[in-house]
């Protein structure tokens, strides 16, 4: 099925995997890849070793275009992007819009530029720095998220850009493929249905976990981080909301320190990173030191396999999956399903 996206960054079927941390790793990107999408490697939990051999370790598992996804307000952000040129990495895609001079640098040596955006002024932004394309996420996804549903935000980017626009938050099949090509899409993103994939490490307890959700078992809380999160809705999550703010906050320092010896970052990286954070989010001081919660409470989830103890980020199609197809099996049924509603319409 081939699309302005497919044309751009060289895959054969308009399927995007999203970079979602703690998850999206080289065996899930690899798997992704190797079926014709475009798998995002997702590097913001990651230090700069780490990624470098993940990266290498897709480049053994594929020689089909994957991409990275990175932290435009990390300190080391231009190293990170220079490993990108050097390895040969097709797409470099933020979830945090990047610098203008970033944006150049990557699409100068060949990198093709998709920032992630939940709002047209953010997608005429970066359109007008140079990106090639936004990914746009509607209030339906996983993680953090915005307020505007998919139905009213996609139309609205794709009639104020002129780049390709990819459409994530709500979709879990042929017939949302087919409905964003409606609209003005050129393909679409999946997070949480690429999470309930065979290839995808997440804890078997955990995907059970997620299968056994229904569409009004997620929930968006600011008691994660700070700011909108759509996760399960769990007992821990009820405890956040519940909590006083002391009590939070000293959780959210506790994990400040653990994610700092997970990452090896220095005080100062995590203090520059943290003031950008505040200046690009407008964050109070309160709200900047939750979100040390998030990398630690996500990996505690979706890594180590507790329910109890983490927080699952999802989105609402949650509900609606039963199975754990292969990357292969989801994108060829995907693709399949979208071919033959598009063929079957009226004309």
């Amino acid at each position: 099925m081939e699309t302005a996206l497919t044309r751009l960054v060289g895959v054969r079927h308009p399927v995007v995997q999203t970079g979602m941390g703690w998850v999206a790793g080289p065996r899930l990107v690899s798997a992704v890849a190797n079926a014709g999408g475009l798998g995002i490697l997702a590097s913001a939990t990651m230090t700069y070793d780490e990624l470098k051999s993940a990266v290498e370790e897709v480049r053994a598992r594929t020689d089909r275009p994957f991409g990275v996804n990175l932290r435009a307000d990390a300190a080391d952000a231009a190293d990170r992007a220079e490993l990108l040129i050097s390895a040969g990495v097709r797409v470099a895609s933020f979830a945090l819009a990047p610098s203008r001079e970033l944006i150049a640098t990557l699409k100068d040596a060949g990198v093709v530029v998709i920032p992630s955006i939940g709002a047209v002024r953010h997608a005429e932004k970066v359109a007008g720095w140079g990106a090639d394309a936004v990914m746009v996420q509607g209030g339906e996804g996983g993680g953090h998220t915005g307020q505007v549903a998919t139905t009213v935000l996609l139309p609205s980017v794709v009639d104020a850009v002129d780049i390709p626009v990819i459409a994530a938050g709500g979709f879990f099949d042929g017939r949302g493929l087919a409905a964003a090509l409606a609209y003005g899409a050129a393909g679409i993103g999946m997070g949480t249905r690429f999470l309930l994939t065979e290839e995808s490490t997440v804890p078997r307890a955990v995907k059970d976990a997620y299968l056994a959700s229904g569409l009004t078992d997620t929930v968006v809380t600011t008691r994660v981080d700070g700011m909108p999160h759509r996760v399960l809705r769990t007992d821990l999550v009820s405890a956040l909301e519940n909590a006083g703010s002391a009590r939070g906050l000293l959780r959210a320092v506790r994990n400040a320190a653990r994610f700092r010896s997970l990452t090896n970052l220095s005080w100062a990286a995590m203090a520059r990173e943290g003031l950008a954070m505040r200046r690009n989010h407008k964050l109070t001081w309160s709200q900047l030191v939750m979100a040390a919660n998030t990398p630690m409470l996500l990996r505690e989830g979706l890594v180590n396999g507790s329910t109890e103890a983490g927080v699952l980020a999802s989105g609402q199609v949650v509900g609606a999956l039963r199975d754990l197809p292969t990357c292969e099996e989801l994108i060829t049924r995907v693709v399949r399903e979208a071919g033959e509603i598009i063929g079957g319409l009226p004309r």
